[in-house]
């Protein structure tokens, strides 16, 4: 059984997307799309702007949403996936290309969402960090025992784990990660505290979005970030797509169950490999591709 898999943000590069516009004319109608629903011309940033650039999280987010999701319709019959999945973000492309949301419901939501993030990073600083080398129990204990708001945030693959929260409960929990044996816990350069509580004032905006939105029934089992299972039901898809902005990515359990329930076979469709790297992290006998036209 063939997995898909969607990436989420820090996949992005300079000059992602332009082989694919120039290629599929599919594709190019998807890309030509998204700056009218926008409002501004991400094209252009994408295809030309600087690394610097795209790291803009109302940039980073719908670009990254673009490319996946006008890949895998360019694809047609070729996109046959008995399941779904997407790491944080790239569960929005997951759902278009699922046939649960439509393309231009779907960037509007990515965009909103990308805004009403950024919105709460300023509104409430915080950072995230990785920690190398630590069982997941080990982690959460730690992040327990620190005064203030720190928690795990993105279960990546085993022994990579992201933590999330107030920056001087993250520097202090990545004291105490190194203490308890951890081979590497650093700060990462990102914009908040994602995936935590922080996140609360996006959820809620988020949240009157998506309740607005049409849903509907998936072509294939989506394994979403909050419970790490095989979801069909579109009301229960919203509630776990509203819970993810202040819950963890359970991207190993996902990938666990997934293969659990039959995939052998994961093909990211997207920008970039993170995905595949970490999927032969948490299961070294299953095969994994980018997907191609």
């Amino acid at each position: 059984m063939t997995a898909y898999i969607f990436p989420g943000q820090g996949s992005q590069f300079s000059g992602m997307g332009r082989e694919l516009y120039e290629t599929s004319d599919i594709a190019k109608d998807y890309f030509n799309q998204a700056n009218d629903i926008l409002g501004f011309n991400i094209l252009d940033i994408m295809f030309e702007g600087s690394a610097e650039d795209l790291k803009e999280t109302k940039v980073t987010q719908p670009a990254i949403f673009i490319h996946s999701v006008a890949l895998a319709m360019a694809m047609g019959k070729e996109f046959s996936p008995n399941m779904v999945a997407g790491h944080s973000l790239g569960e929005f492309s997951a759902l278009v290309a699922n046939e649960v949301l439509n393309y231009d419901d779907g960037l509007r939501l990515v965009a909103k969402r990308a805004l009403a993030m950024q919105a709460a990073c300023e509104k409430q600083p915080g950072t995230m960090a990785a920690v190398l080398g630590l069982e997941n129990a080990v982690v959460e204990d730690v992040c327990g025992k620190i005064n203030g708001i720190v928690v795990p945030a993105n279960y990546n693959c085993p022994g990579q784990l992201v933590i999330s929260g107030e920056l001087s409960a993250v520097e202090k929990a990545c004291e105490a990660m190194k203490e308890a044996g951890a081979r590497r816990a650093l700060i990462l350069p990102v914009g908040g505290a994602f995936h935590s509580p922080l996140m609360e004032p996006a959820r809620e905006e988020l949240a009157k979005a998506i309740e607005q939105t049409v849903f509907g029934k998936p072509v294939c089992p989506i394994y979403q970030n909050v419970p790490a299972d095989a979801v069909t039901n579109a009301d229960t898809i919203k509630s776990n797509l509203i819970s993810q902005l202040t819950a963890p990515v359970k991207w190993t359990q996902s990938v666990e169950q997934m293969a659990k329930d039959g995939a052998s076979h994961f093909v990211e469709v997207g920008p970039g490999k993170v995905l595949q790297g970490l999927v032969k992290k948490i299961n070294s006998e299953a095969s994994v591709d980018s997907a191609q036209l």
